[in-house]
């Protein structure tokens, strides 16, 4: 397996820079019910294996890339227009890089038909195929009322690697191999989401639409990943090196 650089298109569209009444509201999210399994954190097992130190392979692999999607690569300026998304500069390079490289599910917190439109936009058919799975608000398990609520959701990993289409996707599942906190990362603008598997996660600023905001942070996203790639354990990397943004970053063609 080889990773390439992240190659950009000339000319990406400008962002958009959204009205400040239409901006994601600020209020904080509620606490979720116990009915909807409350507040997760990391086991004893968890935060063991992943205090280890890292080990870097010879060669690198196929990790599970498990995507967000409003606020990490898309935004959604105006709720009237629910299905008008701007999108992050290089959402769509970076997204055909990783599932051309990587194995990739995508779990958003929205409602699926917001889902559906955001993947849509994002994706060919042929390339939504080569995703695992896309999961949206109905698969956290929410009570009903705090599905239809501002609440904070948790993605716990664990309920991705038991899934029976991300498990047969594992290259040795036949020899009961799994998906793991050695071989997964999610991709989200919130730490919180990723509390119970804290070092699986790479969290980057949230997207707003902004025409000020930096626009190389999924080519960094990219090196990033291609890192993790050899990791023998993800986590482990992760707690010790965490994703960080470089301001002064620049492609390496813009640079040439």
């Amino acid at each position: 397996m080889s990773l390439t650089p992240l190659r950009i298109p000339k000319g990406p569209k400008a962002m958009i820079q959204a009205p400040p009444a239409q901006r994601r509201s600020s209020s904080p999210h509620k606490i979720p019910s116990k009915a909807s399994g409350g507040v997760p954190n990391p086991t004893p097992q968890y935060m063991a294996q992943a205090n280890l130190s890292p080990e870097r392979l010879p060669q690198p692999r196929r990790i599970l890339i498990i995507m967000d999607l409003n606020g990490t690569l898309l935004y959604r300026p105006n709720k009237r227009r629910p299905f008008n998304f701007v999108e992050r500069p290089h959402a769509k390079t970076f997204m055909k890089y990783c599932l051309d490289a990587f194995y990739v599910a995508i779990w958003s917190s929205a409602r699926p038909e917001n889902v559906n439109k955001m993947v849509e936009q994002l994706l060919t058919p042929e390339q939504r195929e080569q995703v695992l799975v896309v999961w949206g608000r109905d698969s956290f398990g929410l009570s009903e009322g705090d599905y239809n609520a501002k609440v904070q959701v948790y993605k716990r990993l664990t309920t991705v690697w038991t899934d029976p289409r991300v498990r047969a996707a594992y290259p040795q599942a036949h020899k009961g191999g799994l998906w793991n906190q050695s071989n997964t990362i999610l991709v989200d603008d919130s730490l919180e989401k990723g509390r119970s598997e804290p070092f699986n996660t790479l969290t980057l600023p949230e997207f707003s639409g902004l025409s000020t905001e930096m626009p190389n942070v999924l080519p960094q996203v990219h090196d990033y990943l291609n890192e993790l790639a050899y990791q023998a354990d993800i986590s482990r990397f992760v707690r010790q090196s965490p994703f960080k943004l470089d301001p002064v970053y620049v492609l390496p063609e813009d640079a040439a």
